[in-house]
Protein backbone atom coordinates (compact mmCIF):
# COMPACT_ATOMS: atom_id res chain seq x y z
CA UNK A 1 0.00 0.00 0.00
CA UNK A 2 1.69 3.14 -1.04
CA UNK A 3 0.66 6.55 0.46
CA UNK A 4 0.35 9.10 -2.64
CA UNK A 5 1.22 11.75 0.65
CA UNK A 6 4.55 10.48 1.11
CA UNK A 7 6.11 10.31 -2.07
CA UNK A 8 9.70 11.40 -2.17
CA UNK A 9 10.63 14.43 -4.02
CA UNK A 10 13.71 12.15 -5.57
CA UNK A 11 11.51 9.71 -6.31
CA UNK A 12 13.25 7.10 -9.40
CA UNK A 13 10.21 6.92 -11.68
CA UNK A 14 11.76 4.08 -13.65
CA UNK A 15 12.78 2.17 -10.36
CA UNK A 16 9.26 2.64 -9.58
CA UNK A 17 7.80 1.64 -12.62
CA UNK A 18 9.98 -1.55 -12.69
CA UNK A 19 8.71 -2.45 -9.38
CA UNK A 20 4.98 -2.52 -10.42
CA UNK A 21 5.69 -4.36 -13.44
CA UNK A 22 7.49 -6.91 -10.95
CA UNK A 23 4.95 -6.90 -8.71
CA UNK A 24 1.77 -7.85 -11.87
CA UNK A 25 3.82 -10.43 -13.09
CA UNK A 26 4.27 -12.17 -9.86
CA UNK A 27 0.67 -11.56 -9.41
CA UNK A 28 -0.05 -13.64 -12.77
CA UNK A 29 1.11 -17.33 -12.50
CA UNK A 30 0.14 -18.44 -15.64
CA UNK A 31 2.07 -15.35 -17.11
CA UNK A 32 1.55 -11.83 -18.77
CA UNK A 33 2.50 -10.71 -22.52
CA UNK A 34 4.06 -7.19 -22.42
CA UNK A 35 0.55 -5.79 -23.46
CA UNK A 36 -0.90 -7.09 -20.72
CA UNK A 37 1.40 -5.65 -18.30
CA UNK A 38 1.57 -2.44 -20.06
CA UNK A 39 -2.48 -1.89 -19.41
CA UNK A 40 -2.37 -3.46 -15.79
CA UNK A 41 0.27 -0.75 -14.90
CA UNK A 42 -0.67 2.17 -17.03
CA UNK A 43 2.48 2.10 -19.04
CA UNK A 44 3.19 3.04 -22.72
CA UNK A 45 4.09 -0.59 -24.24
CA UNK A 46 7.07 0.90 -25.49
CA UNK A 47 8.22 1.69 -21.78
CA UNK A 48 7.05 -1.25 -20.80
CA UNK A 49 8.93 -3.20 -23.16
CA UNK A 50 12.33 -1.46 -21.83
CA UNK A 51 11.53 -2.09 -18.68
CA UNK A 52 10.81 -6.01 -19.08
CA UNK A 53 13.77 -6.89 -21.08
CA UNK A 54 15.99 -5.48 -18.21
CA UNK A 55 14.47 -7.07 -15.70
CA UNK A 56 14.59 -10.47 -17.87
CA UNK A 57 17.73 -9.48 -18.10
CA UNK A 58 19.16 -9.09 -14.57
CA UNK A 59 16.95 -12.28 -13.99
CA UNK A 60 13.86 -11.08 -12.18
CA UNK A 61 11.47 -11.89 -14.97
CA UNK A 62 11.21 -14.81 -17.66
CA UNK A 63 9.84 -14.72 -20.72
CA UNK A 64 8.24 -18.21 -22.07
CA UNK A 65 8.12 -19.32 -25.42
CA UNK A 66 4.31 -17.84 -25.88
CA UNK A 67 5.38 -14.57 -25.19
CA UNK A 68 4.44 -14.35 -21.93
CA UNK A 69 6.56 -12.99 -19.18
CA UNK A 70 6.61 -14.97 -15.23
CA UNK A 71 8.70 -14.26 -11.96
CA UNK A 72 12.53 -15.14 -12.31
CA UNK A 73 14.65 -17.08 -9.73
CA UNK A 74 16.28 -14.40 -8.78
CA UNK A 75 13.16 -13.44 -6.61
CA UNK A 76 13.74 -17.03 -4.44
CA UNK A 77 17.56 -15.70 -3.81
CA UNK A 78 15.93 -12.74 -2.76
CA UNK A 79 13.70 -14.58 -0.66
CA UNK A 80 15.92 -16.30 0.96
CA UNK A 81 18.12 -13.50 2.11
CA UNK A 82 15.21 -12.08 3.23
CA UNK A 83 14.06 -14.98 5.45
CA UNK A 84 17.95 -15.21 6.92
CA UNK A 85 17.91 -11.91 7.72
CA UNK A 86 14.61 -11.87 9.52
CA UNK A 87 15.43 -15.20 11.57
CA UNK A 88 18.68 -14.48 12.80
CA UNK A 89 21.72 -16.67 14.27
CA UNK A 90 21.10 -20.04 12.69
CA UNK A 91 20.74 -20.82 16.59
CA UNK A 92 17.29 -19.08 16.68
CA UNK A 93 16.00 -21.60 13.70
CA UNK A 94 17.49 -24.42 15.62
CA UNK A 95 15.64 -23.62 18.76
CA UNK A 96 12.21 -22.78 16.62
CA UNK A 97 12.25 -26.53 14.94
CA UNK A 98 13.55 -27.86 17.97
CA UNK A 99 10.20 -26.71 19.87
CA UNK A 100 8.35 -27.59 16.41
CA UNK A 101 9.55 -31.36 16.92
CA UNK A 102 8.73 -31.46 20.89
CA UNK A 103 5.00 -30.44 20.98
CA UNK A 104 4.28 -31.17 17.10
CA UNK A 105 2.65 -27.82 17.08
CA UNK A 106 4.26 -25.25 14.31
CA UNK A 107 5.86 -22.73 15.90
CA UNK A 108 6.50 -18.71 14.20
CA UNK A 109 8.25 -15.58 15.97
CA UNK A 110 7.15 -12.62 14.73
CA UNK A 111 8.22 -8.49 15.24
CA UNK A 112 7.62 -4.99 13.87
CA UNK A 113 8.72 -4.66 10.49
CA UNK A 114 8.67 -0.99 8.96
CA UNK A 115 5.86 -0.59 11.85
CA UNK A 116 3.94 -3.58 10.63
CA UNK A 117 3.68 -6.55 12.58
CA UNK A 118 5.23 -9.64 10.47
CA UNK A 119 5.91 -13.10 10.85
CA UNK A 120 10.13 -13.50 10.41
CA UNK A 121 10.87 -16.81 11.00
CA UNK A 122 8.67 -20.64 11.22
CA UNK A 123 9.22 -24.00 11.30
CA UNK A 124 5.98 -26.52 11.24
CA UNK A 125 4.82 -29.06 13.14
CA UNK A 126 3.04 -32.49 12.90
CA UNK A 127 0.21 -31.55 14.70
CA UNK A 128 -0.74 -28.50 13.97
CA UNK A 129 -2.92 -27.56 9.80
CA UNK A 130 -0.36 -26.19 7.30
CA UNK A 131 -0.86 -22.63 7.41
CA UNK A 132 0.23 -21.42 3.83
CA UNK A 133 -0.17 -18.10 4.71
CA UNK A 134 1.72 -17.95 7.72
CA UNK A 135 5.52 -17.61 6.19
CA UNK A 136 8.30 -14.99 6.89
CA UNK A 137 6.82 -11.91 5.33
CA UNK A 138 3.29 -12.37 6.48
CA UNK A 139 2.00 -9.01 7.50
CA UNK A 140 -1.86 -8.88 7.96
CA UNK A 141 -4.30 -10.11 10.20
CA UNK A 142 -2.80 -9.07 13.31
CA UNK A 143 -5.81 -8.35 15.34
CA UNK A 144 -7.15 -12.07 14.43
CA UNK A 145 -3.97 -14.13 15.24
CA UNK A 146 -2.01 -14.33 18.71
CA UNK A 147 1.40 -13.63 17.30
CA UNK A 148 -0.49 -10.41 16.53
CA UNK A 149 -2.38 -9.96 19.01
CA UNK A 150 1.01 -10.14 21.64
CA UNK A 151 2.61 -7.36 19.47
CA UNK A 152 0.00 -4.98 19.85
CA UNK A 153 -0.36 -4.99 23.40
CA UNK A 154 2.96 -3.59 23.87
CA UNK A 155 1.36 -0.40 22.09
CA UNK A 156 0.07 2.33 23.83
CA UNK A 157 -3.80 2.24 23.45
CA UNK A 158 -3.09 5.71 21.27
CA UNK A 159 -0.61 3.63 18.99
CA UNK A 160 -2.92 0.53 19.03
CA UNK A 161 -5.80 2.86 17.45
CA UNK A 162 -3.38 4.12 14.43
CA UNK A 163 -2.39 0.72 13.94
CA UNK A 164 -6.20 -0.78 13.31
CA UNK A 165 -7.21 2.26 11.75
CA UNK A 166 -4.58 2.01 9.44
CA UNK A 167 -4.51 -1.51 8.61
CA UNK A 168 -8.26 -2.46 9.29
CA UNK A 169 -9.61 -5.18 11.00
CA UNK A 170 -11.13 -7.80 8.34
CA UNK A 171 -13.29 -10.67 9.15
CA UNK A 172 -11.17 -13.80 8.23
CA UNK A 173 -13.84 -15.98 10.48
CA UNK A 174 -17.42 -15.17 11.64
CA UNK A 175 -15.10 -15.32 15.17
CA UNK A 176 -12.69 -12.75 14.44
CA UNK A 177 -13.38 -9.77 16.40
CA UNK A 178 -13.80 -6.73 14.47
CA UNK A 179 -14.43 -3.73 16.37
CA UNK A 180 -11.48 -1.48 18.60
CA UNK A 181 -13.34 -2.26 21.71
CA UNK A 182 -13.35 -5.82 21.41
CA UNK A 183 -9.88 -6.20 20.38
CA UNK A 184 -8.94 -3.99 23.29
CA UNK A 185 -10.65 -6.72 26.16
CA UNK A 186 -9.55 -9.53 23.99
CA UNK A 187 -5.70 -8.60 24.91
CA UNK A 188 -6.51 -7.13 28.54
CA UNK A 189 -7.21 -10.65 29.12
CA UNK A 190 -4.33 -12.18 27.42
CA UNK A 191 -2.53 -9.96 29.61
CA UNK A 192 -4.38 -11.39 32.54
CA UNK A 193 -3.85 -14.79 31.27
CA UNK A 194 0.10 -14.39 30.66
CA UNK A 195 -0.69 -15.17 27.27
CA UNK A 196 -2.38 -14.01 24.02
CA UNK A 197 -4.54 -16.64 22.33
CA UNK A 198 -7.33 -16.82 19.66
CA UNK A 199 -9.47 -19.59 18.89
CA UNK A 200 -10.61 -20.00 15.23
CA UNK A 201 -11.06 -15.97 14.91
CA UNK A 202 -7.95 -16.19 11.98
CA UNK A 203 -8.57 -20.13 10.43
CA UNK A 204 -11.75 -21.96 11.59
CA UNK A 205 -10.85 -24.96 14.17
CA UNK A 206 -7.28 -23.68 14.53
CA UNK A 207 -5.81 -21.91 17.58
CA UNK A 208 -3.14 -19.59 18.18
CA UNK A 209 -0.95 -19.08 21.46
CA UNK A 210 2.09 -15.99 22.01
CA UNK A 211 4.26 -14.91 24.39
CA UNK A 212 6.96 -12.34 24.72
CA UNK A 213 10.82 -12.97 23.50
CA UNK A 214 12.13 -9.60 24.10
CA UNK A 215 11.07 -6.79 25.37
CA UNK A 216 12.07 -3.49 24.24
CA UNK A 217 11.94 0.52 24.21
CA UNK A 218 12.71 0.37 20.96
CA UNK A 219 9.30 -1.46 18.95
CA UNK A 220 11.28 -2.76 16.36
CA UNK A 221 13.31 -4.44 18.27
CA UNK A 222 10.15 -6.56 20.10
CA UNK A 223 9.82 -10.28 19.32
CA UNK A 224 7.12 -12.54 19.97
CA UNK A 225 6.94 -15.91 20.02
CA UNK A 226 3.65 -18.01 18.66
CA UNK A 227 2.47 -21.65 18.47
CA UNK A 228 -1.00 -23.01 16.57
CA UNK A 229 -2.49 -26.39 17.07
CA UNK A 230 -6.42 -27.67 16.77
CA UNK A 231 -8.48 -25.71 18.33
CA UNK A 232 -9.74 -28.59 20.56
CA UNK A 233 -6.24 -29.05 21.87
CA UNK A 234 -6.41 -25.69 23.11
CA UNK A 235 -9.25 -26.21 25.14
CA UNK A 236 -7.87 -29.27 27.20
CA UNK A 237 -4.41 -28.16 27.63
CA UNK A 238 -3.81 -24.27 27.77
CA UNK A 239 -1.52 -24.43 30.71
CA UNK A 240 0.68 -26.71 29.16
CA UNK A 241 0.53 -24.60 25.92
CA UNK A 242 1.85 -21.67 28.21
CA UNK A 243 3.99 -23.39 29.88
CA UNK A 244 5.66 -25.02 26.80
CA UNK A 245 5.73 -22.24 24.69
CA UNK A 246 7.14 -19.93 27.78
CA UNK A 247 10.35 -22.12 27.66
CA UNK A 248 10.49 -21.95 23.98
CA UNK A 249 10.75 -18.16 24.19
CA UNK A 250 13.64 -18.53 26.89
CA UNK A 251 15.69 -21.10 24.31
CA UNK A 252 14.34 -18.40 21.77
CA UNK A 253 16.04 -15.24 23.85
CA UNK A 254 19.11 -17.42 24.78
CA UNK A 255 19.68 -18.61 21.29
CA UNK A 256 19.42 -14.46 20.11
CA UNK A 257 21.88 -13.57 23.35
CA UNK A 258 24.80 -16.23 22.00
CA UNK A 259 24.16 -15.37 18.20
CA UNK A 260 24.56 -11.81 18.74
CA UNK A 261 27.97 -12.30 21.20
CA UNK A 262 28.96 -14.62 18.63
CA UNK A 263 28.49 -12.48 15.41
CA UNK A 264 30.21 -9.32 17.59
Amino acid sequence: MRDPLAEPSDLIRSVSRALRVLESVGRAPRGLTVKQIARRCELTVATTYHLVRTLAYEGYVIRREDGTYIVGLEIADRYRELVSAFRGPPSVGEALRRAAVETGYSHYLGRFVGGRIAVTASAEGARSPFMDEMVPGFDEGSHATALGKALLATLTADQRARYVRDWGMRAFTPATLTTPEALEADLAAGERRGMQLEMGQFRQGLACAAVNVITDRDMERRLVLACALPAAEMLTSARVVRAKLTAAARSVAEALSTGDVATA
